[in-house]
């Protein structure tokens, strides 16, 4: 299962296209020479490609491997995750959007400070941080890691190749760059997964055929409506607690935000949330139906026992190599596909990262930086995080065991952090002190759980592990950890009791548990320390969204439950007069301020794109 020459041109094809792109738009327009430009795209895009770069931050190397094996094992109940897309993108398109765009900041964090205070804001830009660091290298080196034992391909040559490259594009051509490379590997990434159900089906009698072989061995599921969280994947687990998780990603996430905010219009930005859903319906198709041309091909061609994979990302590729290995070309197309999804998620990480150490550390210190002086720190720091990102990938080729918990703290500080933006937006009483408190309550909720169920995974390592733990895999099989579904053992073990109990909740879960738990906590807090005074709430923060959601109650309950904030019209033409007169500044009371007159260019940024899944190993 070598590669031949005209699959690495294939691969080396996308790294020489990919570095093009970074170059055309550092060469074209302003030259990069602005902050707003760098960061924001110069708030010009339109709605399309910011909807196929908003999809391939979602769809990265993870998902990739992960979805085709969590269906070959375990059948289409997966598949179901597709019904929370549709709240999942909606409300971020009629409540966070319009907050986040009217407000003309370019680091979500920025919000947290004109909700609250400078403390809260740091908090959150901290916790973002400590998240995105620890993920981007391992999001480099683990699918590589997968690519080197199935394939041969040299491991670090592909590490460092990939590093530099999107550490090239980031740095020279800003967040339009990103954005249209994302374009170019979304497109990547659709032709590499057809490629292999095309082939892989026709291999095996045709789709109708794969459809009815895989429905006689029982891997097309029905609707499993049984409500228990600790279920693994049911109905409700995927349709319910998945719009959690597409809250975190599409909602606040610095990466998702930030290409939300480089759209030309309000409308625009509307419009690429709306175009992500038919996107994310085909790719998740796309994906559960390479999971199951996997199976049927398995069972009438199955590999040699010695090229058995020991892990199920690994599946994937065999998969894939066996099925393509007499079509040259096909097999490095699925590689740039592959790599298509790491590269789209890393630059996301890069260029989010450095916007919001700039916007939320660097300026508030330094807020007579010129704008040049500014542009060029931007740069500086995304070349920076990109060198970071090489330095994590080899710690993470070190981590050993160890790597399974570095990961899962990615999927960890997701819900704590939509639990925030939730609680200052939805509940004008919350104070800062509660919104502290209750972002620590989040995270250490979800450092229990998660840590929980991977020393609970430890324990049955020699035995059946628990239906939801964190088993680690074995020492040569570190990549499982990166699949984005936790995937159950075969044989059922004894019903846990007690905190073992806990343990088991649903992965899917997680970001309504941990999100939950920081706007509980923080009400509490509140209303112990004292209320907000309806006076100190900037109106342009808050969404009513109890008022809306009880409108059947009388006028004089739903005034009380807006906690005494007025709330100006909410049309679009207005706003946007409102804040290009009174401007908010970046890290500066909202109203009244002159400070946005000077930042008024500088625009907006997203964070992280990679799926802020509880992520956990599929160990096969």
């Amino acid at each position: 299962m070598e590669f031949t020459v005209i699959d690495y041109s294939i691969f080396v094809l996308l790294l020489v296209l990919s570095s093009a792109i970074g170059l055309f738009y550092a060469l074209s327009g302003d030259r990069q020479r602005t902050v707003q430009e760098f960061l924001l795209a110069n708030r010009n895009m339109g709605f399309l490609p910011v909807a196929l770069s908003l999809l391939a931050t979602f769809q990265s190397a993870v998902a990739i491997l992960g979805v085709p094996a969590e269906i070959y094992r375990f059948g289409t109940e997966y598949w179901f995750l597709g019904c929370s897309y549709f709240l999942g993108l909606l409300i971020p398109a009629h409540i966070f959007i319009p907050i986040f765009y009217r407000l003309r900041i370019t680091s979500t964090y920025e919000y947290l400070e004109l909700r609250f205070n400078k403390t809260v804001r740091i908090f959150g830009t901290v916790a973002f941080i400590f998240q995105m660091v620890i993920y981007m290298g391992v999001v480099l080196y683990a699918p590589a890691l997968a690519l080197n034992a199935v394939t041969g391909f040299d491991l670090w040559s592909a590490v460092l190749t990939m590093g530099l490259v999107c550490t090239l594009y980031t740095t020279v051509g800003g967040l339009k760059a990103v954005i249209w490379t994302d374009v170019f590997q979304t497109l990547v990434m659709f032709a590499g997964q057809l490629a292999v159900i095309v082939v892989g089906a026709q291999r095996v009698g045709g789709m109708a055929r794969v459809w009815h072989l895989a429905k006689q061995e029982g891997k097309i599921a029905g609707i499993d409506l049984d409500p228990d969280p600790f279920e693994r994947h049911t109905f409700w687990t995927l349709a319910v607690g998945g719009i959690f998780m597409m809250l975190s990603l599409y909602g606040v996430n610095q990466a998702q935000v930030q290409r939300y905010l480089s759209a030309r219009s309000e409308r625009e930005a509307k419009l690429s949330c709306y175009a992500v859903f038919p996107c994310q319906q085909i790719v998740l198709c796309l994906s559960c139906l390479t999971g199951l041309v996997m199976f049927v091909y398995d069972r009438e061609h199955p590999l040699v026992p010695t090229q058995r994979p020991g892990s199920s990302d690994q599946l994937v590729l065999y998969f894939v190599m066996d099925v393509l290995q007499d079509l040259p070309g096909l097999p490095g197309l699925f590689v740039a596909c592959l790599f298509s999804g790491s590269l789209s998620t890393i630059s996301s990480a890069f260029n989010s990262l450095a916007t919001v150490t700039m916007e939320d550390l660097v300026r508030p210190h330094y807020p007579r930086l010129s704008e040049s002086r500014a542009t060029l720190i931007s740069k500086l720091l995304a070349l920076g995080y990109g060198l970071l990102c090489l330095g994590m990938a080899y710690v993470s080729s070190m981590l050993g065991p160890v790597l399974q918990a570095a990961i899962s703290i990615f999927g960890m500080v997701g819900g704590p952090l939509l639990g925030l933006f939730c609680l200052g937006m939805f509940f004008p009483c919350a104070n800062p002190t509660g919104a502290v408190v209750g972002l620590l309550a989040g995270l250490a909720m979800a450092f229990w759980v998660g840590i929980g169920s991977l020393l609970s995974g430890m324990g049955a390592a020699e035995g059946v592990p628990p239906p939801n733990s964190t088993t680690l895999p074995p020492m040569g099989n570190l990549t499982t950890i990166l699949a984005t579904t936790l995937m159950a053992p075969t044989l059922a073990p004894q019903s846990p009791t007690g905190l073992q109990k806990f343990y088991n909740l649903s992965y899917m879960w997680y970001s309504a548990h941990n999100s939950t738990t920081v706007i509980v906590v923080g009400l509490l807090v509140s209303l112990l320390t004292g209320p907000t005074p309806a006076a100190a709430v900037d109106p342009r923060t808050i969404y009513p969204v109890l008022p809306r959601l009880l409108c059947c109650l009388p006028q004089k309950y739903r005034e009380r439950l807006c906690c005494g904030v007025g709330f100006p019209a909410q049309d679009t033409n207005h706003m946007d007069a409102t804040v290009k007169s009174k401007g908010v500044a970046n890290g500066l009371a909202p109203p009244g301020s002159g400070r946005r007159e000077e930042e008024e260019g500088q625009g907006y940024i997203r964070t992280v794109g990679a799926p802020t899944y509880a992520l956990q190993e599929t160990s096969f």
